[in-house]
């Protein structure tokens, strides 16, 4: 649902930012790179160490970056396969940043081992969740399906809980409990999410197999 909606909202929004680093010479891949450092940089020195809010305000600023890159390209007339490969190869990496240092914080100054588990959980089912996708396309299937939550959903649940939560550290009482609140909402949805996937790719190579065996068929009987 985010990704029907907001990420055409923001792109519109986006589309003149986009125009002025074309302008300005700064290419589609610069982007991707320099946005996923600023993730990976705002999650793994804040979120350690506790530092909710002030991570979350870095990320987000970075975070941006997955839609200014593949607008800048449009309007280049540049879309390429590398360019689709960087960015999911890195969207990757920013998200495993995200998760592993929240594990991290829940394995050490958050000293809660339940929740740290948790976060891992996130993390490795959202890279299942995407290598579903991208294995059942590889195989020729359409995975048609849009699962109940998405990378889009992931990160807005994770990191407005973390914001949030991070206020705690500026005297407002009782946000803490967003956290580990989101994050049990996202391993739940993720675990639904794959299980989506895993019926859809089933039920698509089971039709593929069944339209293949039929062409056979009806070429035999010809």
């Amino acid at each position: 649902m985010l990704n029907k909606y907001a990420r055409a909202f923001f792109t519109r929004v986006l589309t003149p930012f986009a125009a002025l680093l074309i302008r300005l010479g700064v290419s589609p891949d610069a982007v991707t790179l320099v946005g996923t450092g600023g993730v990976v940089a705002g999650a793994l020195i804040f979120y350690p160490e506790g530092e909710f809010f002030w991570g979350t305000i870095v990320i987000t600023l970075f975070v941006f970056s997955d839609l200014v890159d593949g607008n800048m390209a449009r309007q280049l007339g540049r879309s390429s396969r590398w360019g689709a490969f960087l960015d999911s190869t890195l969207d990757r990496v920013a998200d495993s940043a995200i998760f592993g240092g929240l594990a991290l914080w829940y394995a050490g100054g958050g000293d809660d081992l339940l929740l740290c588990a948790i976060a891992i959980f996130c993390l490795a089912s959202g890279q299942v969740v995407s290598y579903t996708k991208a294995r059942g396309e590889a195989i020729g299937l359409p995975v048609n399906v849009n699962g109940l939550v998405e990378r889009a959903e992931r990160l807005v649940i994770t990191l407005v809980a973390c914001g949030l939560s991070g206020l705690h550290a500026f005297g407002v009482p009782g946000l803490e409990i967003l956290l580990p609140i989101a994050l049990w909402i996202v391993a739940l949805g993720s675990a639904v999410t794959l299980g989506q996937r895993v019926v859809t790719v089933r039920r698509e190579s089971a039709e593929a197999e069944a339209e293949a065996e039929a062409v056979v068929h009806g070429g035999n009987g010809a």
